[in-house]
């Protein structure tokens, strides 16, 4: 009993420290390119443990969606910003729900308090 009390205390004395990503309702337009809408996101790093970030695109269900951006992982520095575009089709958008950045930690800086953040975006239909 002593052991739960201690660990709630400790999780409720330790900040935690995630990423952001704005903007929280993204809104899907259209692109430059045909048959492609497109968004834009900024992801802010907070966290000096983890400098990679994977990005995903998800139905409401979860199910992966296919995008394209610059990249799938972003190298981000602690206390820097990165704007990642995102391209869905078309015929993906009503299927689109969340954008969604996942901090990527390093097996070499895995410790025991190492704890991985998503945060997601529900995308304005």
């Amino acid at each position: 009993m002593k052991y739960i009390i201690a660990a709630m205390a400790l999780l409720i004395s330790s900040a935690a420290y995630a990423h952001e990503m704005v903007p929280t309702y993204p809104k899907m337009s259209v692109s430059h390119i045909d048959g492609l809408q497109k968004t834009t996101m900024t992801i802010f790093n907070k966290r000096a443990e983890v400098e990679y970030y994977e990005v995903g695109v998800f139905t409401e269900e979860w199910e992966p969606i296919a995008f394209v951006s610059n990249y799938k992982i972003y190298k981000i520095p602690y206390l820097s910003t990165v704007s990642v575009e995102i391209y869905i089709r078309n015929e993906d958008k009503k299927r689109a729900t969340f954008i969604c950045s996942m901090s990527k930690l390093r097996k070499k800086q895995i410790t025991r308090t190492a704890v991985k953040s998503r945060i997601c975006s529900r995308v304005k239909q």
